[in-house]
């Protein structure tokens, strides 16, 4: 790897602690155990682009968010090495997700997924200025139920402190679009979250305990939300 990338600066930092409170939330909690340098677990398998017309990056990336090479001159992993990242991290990772949809749904008649992650306030690469603090996804209100992503914007936007939006420049990635099917009582939604919003955004990249706790207190409402929503009798 460059030297620019081998100190990860475009990791979903901390994501796992702002929800550490899930599982006893009654929600299920899957974590990434690997970088998106080795494979982006929210892109499409087949390459097709998020945004048509954007900066995208691909399954496995080339450079940074920053613009800069992730792999030495030569070293960029090839169609192989691609594949094989593909089958031994980004496929199974899918397979254990589907099956606890699944099985969320056969228990409960419907599933919903909070595909969680967050990003530096500041990228030009791929939007200019800063960033609202909190990015609903809907992809553009097809992946969840329309009362689902109402409750959870009015959540999100419940507190002055914090600035967000719904299907601003994060819509929603390729877990969202893929697996959010209201139709067949599967509703995703993505929540990208601006870092500046509980840590420092410069390495080493320290959690901030005293600035995460009331994004924490955000999160607990949305997710309890989402844990005791309900479809409406005959959608």
């Amino acid at each position: 790897m460059d030297d620019a990338a081998r100190a990860l600066p475009d990791t979903d930092w901390h994501v796992d602690k702002l929800y550490a409170f899930a599982r006893e939330a009654g929600a299920t909690l899957v974590v990434a155990t690997h970088s998106r340098y080795v494979v982006d677990l929210n892109r499409d398998p087949g390459g097709v682009a998020l945004y048509a017309g954007a900066d995208n990056t691909e399954l496995v990336p080339t450079r940074t968010f920053d613009n800069a090479p992730i792999w030495s001159a030569g070293r960029a992993p090839e169609r192989a090495e691609v594949a094989a990242r593909t089958a031994s991290c980004f496929t199974p990772y899918h397979a254990a997700l589907a099956a606890e949809i699944e099985r969320v749904k056969a228990r409960h008649g419907h599933a919903v997924l909070l595909d969680a992650h967050s990003i530096r306030s500041h990228v030009p690469r791929f939007f200019a200025g800063r960033l609202p603090d909190l990015n609903l996804g809907t992809a553009d209100g097809t992946s969840a139920d329309g009362g689902l992503a109402r409750l959870a914007a009015g959540i999100l936007a419940s507190d002055a402190r914090f600035s967000s939006i719904v299907d601003g420049r994060f819509k929603g990635g390729w877990i969202t679009r893929h697996y959010g099917r209201p139709d067949g009582q599967v509703h995703a939604l993505q929540l990208e979250i601006a870092q500046a919003a509980y840590m420092d955004e410069t390495p080493p990249w320290p959690w901030d305990a005293a600035r995460a706790a009331p994004l924490g207190a955000i999160l607990q409402r949305l997710v309890d939300a989402l844990v005791a929503w309900r479809p409406r009798a005959g959608a």
